[in-house]
């Protein structure tokens, strides 16, 4: 039968005939049949699954197994035997067939139980495993996955299954796609979803084989010296369980015996896999990978495959089925490649062909993907600008797309930056510690140079005035404005936590200032203001000079001189008057400044408002060396020095003239500081000094009631001698009337008794006066010693407040101070709650020219008391305030510092001439931690000083929401409030306000400022500069990478010690004290890596 059933299978007749004739052969195997007849029968069967060269030999051989199985199960197991299965699938060179393994399969479904078939079963599990170990091909690999998914108990077991498991790997790597087209890649896809399958089945019987595979998966795609191996490996990524991730990214970058020839290599193949058209999650391993190297440093890793790999991963997004993982890749990559331009201009040329692409596709995919790419595009022209000719077309294909806010971009470049990454290291050193997640970049303190960093810092904010700088052309006469605009473009677009100011500190030296003590920022910045107007000034004159005398044409008239830049940003004028109180001839002068120095008002003056006769005061004016222009020195006018007095506002004057609001957590407020801190019920401490007033005014109580005393007492005396002399005159008259007659001796004798009883009288009115002088005197007495006795006790208490103050300084951490601290090193007398708006009063009130300040008339020709009164006749764009805390105390000889909390409102409106009024908005406040100008820290509170807009016509006038504050601490800067700046003295009673910057707000109406940044983008930098920045950033990595290798290595050859870490990142003076501290890496900063300025 077997015979005729094969010539039948081989003949040339048609196949309608063959399987006629196959049917009727098959029927009668269904008959019982002799032993050997079946026996030939399954050889053919097997012979013509396994070696059929068409589709008909092998289902005529499948449909004989599939008979004699069914009906002749006896002969089928004593054919099927463990000899058999090994013969067959050794039965050729190399591994065996796929039809082998086929057959073998289905063979297994039709094998009764017995001890046979447990024989056939420990001989695959032996064969399967040496069928992978001899790297078969796709097909191969495949059937072996079918037939153990179909099979489980041919699995290898034991330590021969992890085994199995990772030489599956190995043969992943190695599989080719057979065939060209679409049906060759589909059953090749096929194959493979069918082989990692088995590995996630196996992975889910036994879990702990995952992480041998991945290390058998990464030392395929690791090795440099074979053949790339096949994309099919992304196949096994889908199966990883996610938790796994974390940890074993950070194993894997930690570890040593890596190189990094490897790892580049094995990542470069990972990003290839974004091809792989069926993997999960192989975009979110990839980046996992990406980050934890940036973690480590290894940014020369990072370099490479960047600019390798990102236009193959831009190519991906042209296929649907892979787009997603392809945008995911491509938007890590660009967005932490900011170091430099390169990677996101090698896509330049591609941009305009996909979106095109995209856009006709018109799917919610493409869609989708056109949205997020034009929003990366517009990232990038954001964070390196200054190359308009290649982003044009860019830009052009882009137009019609969303474009985003600032904010959003910001927010986009903030989170992903290589350097913001956080480092695994960074816990056991603080070198290692990324850029501040603000953004914003610190200034090294060189030793005591904190003045010079908040001063920076303060300026950097400024918007408009860094935008003035950064436009500044590569060919100028201003060397220093040339180094202040690198420091801005380093601070802007560096990489680097922090740099050193070194060269631009040289550069702008103040020459009386010594070097590594501490100096009044406020002198240097009037100095730096003062430095660059002149530079500018006379560069500006030198260039005028050399262009008329190349000039071949006669030379014209010379332009007149144009405001510089510190002059537009900082300049404004004042108008000082002085009225001669005897002619009221008023001479009127002009003055240009660049900052108001404010004093403080004499304690008298905050308690009673207005004293008749003002003391002479200091009324500075900060200039850069202006001329000063005399608008009529001899300006006749009859208009009394009452006049002036609209600049000075009493309680009673409503506040239209100067207005000056504060944003405070509770809203709106238009108090005085001492109103807002009794609304707020503040602290303790208030009510201490609350309580040293009342003594105050109690001793002056007594002193009034003294000198009461002592008048009613001279009023008595002279009263009574005023009656007894008028008596006494009257008894005359009245003698000479009644007794004109009497006797000449009588006369005499009456005359002696009235001079005796004169001398009486007068001798009772000296012992009464004297009594009086004795009282008084002795008054006078009592008083001066409580008076001495009340300073000792101040002398006392100070020197024990300074030594406390002094210990913690010292300290790391400083506790918050107890209730009632003296506010004031100068005085304990005067009121300590004064906010901007007294003092701005006080310099803008009339003073009075007496005595050794008299003012020469001329008019008048002579020294005359007079009225002095200025008023602001061009408010500055940034008008700059110092607060006068330094004086000169007599009785110690030494420079004290005034302690008073001063509110600093977030609105300023201050009055101008002609009635007019200009509203300002707090940018910057630098804040003096210390008791004197020698010693102490300055840091800087600050948010974008930018034009906010006007308000609108007829409404009041509110303060800005609080837009995000900074603290800029030397190297440190973080994320802080208006309410930390409200309150810094509050807590830190040496931590005062000192010098403050406003922003002018524009008037409704009014027209674009020139040179204002369209939609506040960063201006574009010249090449130069762009490249320095680009190489330093990349020196930066470099440096970094080096380091945390270092690190890194000598944290593998400490000892095993349970106890050897701890307290090594503790920050112990975080939190626990005032934000100064200065030293050479003031405000709690690492041992940054210096970039010099």
């Amino acid at each position: 039968m077997d015979k005729i059933l094969e010539a039948v299978v081989t003949s040339s007749y048609p196949a309608s005939v063959k399987q006629g004739l196959v049917r009727r052969v098959l029927e009668a195997a269904r008959q019982p049949l002799e032993r050997e007849q079946c026996l030939a029968l399954l050889a053919l069967g097997t012979r013509l699954y396994v070696s059929g060269a068409d589709e008909l030999p092998r289902r005529v051989g499948c449909q004989l197994l599939h008979v004699a199985g069914r009906h002749h199960p006896e002969v089928f197991a004593e054919f099927f035997s463990a000899r058999r299965v090994l013969r067959l699938l050794q039965g050729g060179t190399g591994p065996p067939s796929a039809r082998a393994l086929a057959c073998v399969q289905l063979c297994l479904q039709l094998l009764p139980e017995g001890p046979g078939a447990d024989e056939v079963f420990a001989l695959l599990r032996r064969e399967v495993l040496r069928t992978v170990c001899e790297r078969p091909g796709p097909a191969v690999c495949a059937q072996v996955a079918r037939l153990l998914a179909r099979h489980p108990r041919c699995v290898p077991d034991g330590p021969h299954r992890l085994l199995f498991c990772q030489q599956l790997v190995r043969c992943l790597g190695r599989f080719r796609c057979p065939a060209e087209g679409e049906e060759g890649a589909v059953e090749f896809l096929e194959q493979a979803q069918q082989v990692s399958g088995l590995l996630a089945q196996l992975w889910r019987a036994q879990p702990a084989a995952i992480l041998p595979c991945l290390k058998e998966l990464f030392a395929v795609i690791s090795c440099t010296e074979e053949e790339p191996p096949s994309s099919a490996l992304a196949s096994v990524v889908q199966h990883l369980p996610l938790e796994l991730m974390d940890g074993v990214v950070r194993n894997l970058s930690n570890d040593d015996s890596v190189t990094d020839s490897q790892m580049l290599t094995a990542i470069s193949r990972m990003i290839d896999w974004v091809s792989w058209p069926l993997g999960k999650n192989i975009d979110k391993w990839i980046i996992a990978l990406l980050k934890g190297l940036a973690a480590v440093k290894k940014f020369s890793i990072l370099i490479e495959v960047s600019l390798a790999k990102i236009e193959k991963v831009f190519s991906k997004l042209l296929y649907p089925i892979v787009r997603g993982a392809a945008l995911s890749v491509l938007k890590y990559m660009l967005l932490t490649f900011q170091h430099s331009h390169e990677a996101f201009h090698l896509l330049l040329p591609h941009i305009p062909p996909m979106v095109a692409s995209l856009v006709k596709e018109d799917s919610n995919s493409g869609t989708s993907c056109l949205e997020q790419l034009a929003e990366l595009v517009h990232c990038m022209v954001f964070r390196f600008p200054g190359f308009p000719d290649l982003y044009e077309p860019v830009m052009e294909a882009i137009k019609d797309l969303h474009v985003p806010n600032e904010d959003r971009i910001k927010q986009l470049l903030g989170q992903d930056a290589w350097t913001s990454q956080k480092s695994e290291l960074a816990g056991f050193y603080p070198r290692l510690m990324a850029k501040s997640d603000t953004g914003k970049i610190g200034l090294i303190n060189l030793g005591n140079t904190c003045y010079v960093n908040s001063i920076l810092q303060a300026l950097f904010m400024a918007s408009d005035f860094r935008h003035c700088v950064l436009r500044l052309t590569e060919n100028n006469s201003q060397p220093l404005m040339t180094k202040l605009q690198w420091l801005f473009a380093f601070l802007e677009h560096s990489q680097r936590p922090a740099i050193s100011p070194e060269n631009f500190l040289s550069a702008s030296w103040t020459p009386w200032f010594s070097p590594g003590t501490q100096q009044d920022c406020s002198e240097y910045l009037k100095y730096l203001l003062d430095r660059l107007h002149e530079e500018e000034k006379t560069g500006t004159r030198i260039c005028q000079k050399l262009k008329q005398s190349s000039s071949p044409s006669p030379p014209e008239e010379p332009p007149g001189p144009s405001a510089t830049s510190v002059e537009k940003m900082f300049g404004g004028k004042i108008v000082t008057r002085i009225c001669c109180l005897r002619c009221l001839n008023v001479s009127s002068r002009e003055e240009a400044f660049t900052d108001l120095s404010l004093a403080f008002p004499p304690p008298e003056r905050c308690r009673r408002h207005h004293h008749h006769h003002h003391h002479h005061r200091r009324r500075r004016l900060g200039s850069v060396g202006l001329p000063a222009e005399d608008t009529g020195s001899q300006e006749p006018s009859r208009a009394g020095p009452r006049r002036q007095r609209k600049h000075c506002i009493t309680g009673g004057v409503p506040p239209t003239i100067l207005d000056m609001e504060g944003l405070g957590p509770h809203g709106l407020g238009g108090q005085s500081g001492q109103e807002e801190k009794v609304e707020k019920g503040e602290s303790t401490e208030e009510e201490e000094e609350a309580g040293e007033e009342e003594k105050e005014e109690e001793k002056e109580e007594k002193v009034k009631e003294e000198e009461k005393v002592k008048e009613k007492v001279e009023e008595n005396v002279e009263e009574k001698v005023k009656e007894k002399v008028e008596d006494k005159v009257k008894e005359k008259e009245m003698e000479k009337v009644e007794k004109e007659m009497e006797k000449v001796e009588k006369e005499k004798e009456m005359e002696k008794v009235e001079e005796q009883k004169v001398e009486e009288e007068e001798r009772v009115v000296q012992d009464e006066e004297e009594t009086v002088k004795k009282k008084v005197e002795e008054q006078e007495e009592e008083k001066e010693e409580e008076e001495v006795k009340e300073e000792k006790e101040m002398e006392e208490e100070k020197e024990a407040r300074d030594e406390k103050e002094e210990l913690a300084e010292g300290a790391a951490a400083a506790a918050v101070p107890g209730p009632g601290p003296p506010r004031s090193a100068v005085a304990a007398s005067g009121d300590s709650s004064r906010s901007v708006l007294d003092l701005v009063n006080y310099f803008l009130s009339p003073e009075r020219l007496t005595s050794e300040n008299r003012y020469h008339c001329e008019s008048c020709a002579s020294l005359q008391d007079a009225e002095k009164v200025v008023e602001l006749s061009q408010g500055p764009r940034y008008l700059i305030l110092t607060l006068l805390r330094f004086s000169f105390d007599l009785r110690t000889m030494r420079r004290r510092k005034i302690l008073d909390d001063v509110s600093v409102p977030l609105l300023l409106r201050l009055p101008l001439a002609g009635g007019r009024g200009q509203a300002y908005d707090l940018c910057s406040v630098v804040v003096h931690s210390g008791l004197s100008s020698e010693s102490g820290h300055y840091y800087c509170y600050a948010r974008e000083g930018a034009a906010r807009p006007a308000p609108a016509p007829g409404a009041a006038e509110r303060p800005e929401p609080d837009n995000q504050w900074y603290l800029f601490n030397d190297t440190r800067v973080s994320f802080s409030s208006f309410e930390s700046v409200s309150n810094v003295t509050s807590f830190f009673p040496k931590d005062t306000a000192y010098v403050l910057f406003y922003r002018q707000r524009p008037e409704e109406g009014s027209e674009a400022e020139p040179g204002s940044p369209r939609a506040r983008a960063e201006p574009t930098l010249h090449k130069d500069l762009m490249e320095a920045i680009s190489k330093d950033n990349i020196l930066f990595l470099q440096e970094q990478e080096k380091e945390a290798r270092s690190r890194a290595a000598y944290i593998s050859a400490l000892p095993a010690s349970p106890h050897w870490r701890r307290g090594f990142d503790e920050d112990k003076d975080e939190d626990k004290g005032p934000p100064g501290g200065c030293s050479p890496a003031g405000g709690g900063g690492g041992d940054f890596h210096r970039l010099v300025f």
